[in-house]
């Protein structure tokens, strides 16, 4: 079992979970063991697709939510690998849910002219390899069962099948890129919340045998803080170290010192065994839940708050961009920007911190649950701010701007109540 207190997703998932050939990282990166496989954009808002792999019969299904780059929006692609290499995928969810992150095939690299089993002879001689600019194939997506999957390969045969659908203007493929970032935000602040989870698992099994005391909201606070330091430290160097930048070791890098600052100690070989066992135990369920996968049609339990939060944030995006009220060249601090991107975030939020969850979820998960909420209920204010900006400077119509706000205003009522619902729980200690 996991530690007490805790949910199996948020000790194990990604965070423990390496790919393939990965040394310890956390991303599955799986491009050697394709064989071939298609991806399909030409519906927007979805991408949908199947890749086949070495030693693996079936293809891996692909139902993802967002859309490619500019260069395969709208677009069916199909992929051949020329030279397909076994490899361990092994707990490689069949079916594929979650989030875009980066799909194009316009990516430029360098690619050598010689077999890489002579680059080391080069390096040995320091003398430079012959190479030449070519493009890459980058599919990156943000599977809820397998966390952070990675496809990279220049080498790939490329075929894009059928006319476009759809065409994406430049402004849609910004906005798609910074719905990108904000899945891999998303991930990266699982990763956190997963590390904050494992110290604090640590100090519960410490406690008295019997004592099954879930998280306190200050705890889950303390949680919070660590991933949105760590996220933020991320974030910022991966920006700094740009397209050389190496998210899994700049990651664990980040980990290591914020554990260094907080003055954690080494984990003692007790401690490092159990997180073992543990994580053995969770991967054997996971194994086991493979073996015996949801239908196909299952889906996670969406809450209707978060639901309509979603449905918010599209309405905003997609009467600005219609109307024009977004200037071009506005920058973040323009109201109507501020508004979509408040409404947005909150959405995100409340997603993760309701979606998925039985209701009224566990004891274990209140504290976490009010502590996303909190954080929704800031950028539901945001917006309301950036309204009252809208509305002194008449940049969109009152006939608009009314009924959001009273949309956001229950909204935050509703998040509201749910926040004290929770704190009664946690209040009275008992399932």
């Amino acid at each position: 079992m996991p530690a007490r207190g805790f949910p199996a997703d948020r000790i194990s998932g990604v965070a423990f979970r390496s790919g393939p050939g990965q040394g310890g990282g956390m991303a599955w990166r799986i491009d050697e063991a394709v064989i071939r496989g298609e991806i399909d954009n030409r519906v927007r808002g979805r991408v949908t697709g199947r890749i086949w792999f070495a030693e693996r019969p079936e293809p891996v299904l692909l139902d993802l939510a967002g859309d490619c780059w500019r260069d395969l929006a709208g677009r069916g692609l199909e992929f051949t690998n020329p030279q397909p290499q076994p490899g361990d995928l092994q707990g490689l969810a069949a079916v594929q849910r979650g989030r875009v992150g980066d799909i194009t095939a316009s990516r430029k690299v360098r690619v050598p002219e010689i077999p890489l089993d002579q680059i080391d002879e080069y390096d040995a001689q320091r003398k430079p390899f012959p190479w030449h600019w070519g493009n890459s194939l980058y599919l990156e997506w943000f599977s809820d069962r397998n966390g952070r999957v990675v496809i990279e390969a220049a080498g790939f045969e490329l075929k894009i099948v059928g006319d476009p659908a759809w065409e994406m203007s430049p402004a849609e493929e910004e906005s798609q890129r910074a719905a990108n970032g904000g899945a891999m935000t998303g991930f990266m602040e699982r990763l956190a919340e997963a590390a904050g989870a494992t110290q604090a698992a640590e100090k519960q099994t410490d406690n008295v045998e019997g004592d099954e005391r879930p998280q306190t909201e200050e705890e889950a606070e303390q949680t919070q803080a660590r991933s949105d330091l760590l996220t933020d430290r991320v974030e910022t160097r991966l920006a700094r170290e740009g397209d050389q930048a190496n998210y899994e070791r700049i990651l664990e890098e980040e980990i290591e010192r914020l554990q260094r600052e907080l003055g954690e100690p080494e984990p003692t070989p007790e401690q490092l065994a159990r997180n073992a066992a543990w994580i053995e135990e969770l991967n054997q369920a996971a194994g086991e839940a493979l073996a015996d996968p949801p239908a196909p049609t299952a889906e996670p339990p969406k809450h209707p708050l978060a639901a309509r939060a979603f449905e918010l944030s599209l309405l905003v995006s997609e009467e600005a961009e219609t109307q024009g009220w977004v200037p071009e060249g506005a920058g973040e601090e323009h109201p109507v920007v501020e508004i979509e991107g408040a409404v947005m975030k909150a959405a995100a939020k409340l997603a993760g911190a309701l979606n998925g969850e039985t209701w009224p979820p566990p004891l274990w998960a209140c504290a976490s649950i009010i502590v996303r909420l909190k954080r929704a209920r800031v950028y539901l204010d945001d917006a309301l701010r950036a309204m009252e900006s809208c509305q002194e400077e008449k940049l969109v119509p009152s006939t608009f701007l009314g009924p959001i706000l009273v949309e956001i205003i229950d909204l935050a009522h509703d998040a509201d109540e749910i926040i004290a619902g929770l704190r009664e729980r946690l209040g009275r200690g008992s399932e």
